[in-house]
């Protein structure tokens, strides 16, 4: 049995409520767990010691069992000290898509085209 330590959705509309629960992987997010770790409410504030309430003895019990924390619950028990998260790298992300760079490429081109304009002018007011 594959087992996860996750987050399972409680409270109401547009007021979310999170119990870190460790579930079989293949169980509904909300549905059947075998055990309940902790609470996380992201309407606090992240000062607020209330936001995370985490069992650490617990989790380092089913993590020994072999449970896999998802990525949220990997930054609780990082802050926690329980477990390591690894720092992620996309160097990817921030490069521009195809079209900003055909929409660059165009204004580079009005940008040389407007350039080669003023300085013919220039060079026009200056022989007369």
């Amino acid at each position: 049995m594959a087992l996860s330590i996750r987050l399972a959705r409680g409270g109401a509309k547009k007021r979310p409520y999170y119990r870190i629960v460790v579930a079989d992987s293949r169980s509904p997010r909300d549905g059947r767990f075998l055990e309940k770790i902790g609470t996380y409410n992201p309407l606090l504030a992240k000062d607020n010691p209330e936001r995370v309430t985490l069992d650490v003895e617990k989790a380092k019990e089913w993590i020994a069992k072999g449970a896999q924390p998802t990525d949220r619950v990997l930054r609780f028990l990082d802050a926690a000290g329980v477990a390591k998260r690894p720092a992620r790298n996309n160097p990817n992300k921030g490069v521009p898509g195809q079209k900003a760079k055909e929409r660059a490429e165009e204004r580079a081109e009005k940008a040389a085209a407007a350039a080669a304009a003023a300085a013919e002018a220039a060079g026009e007011g200056a022989a007369e």
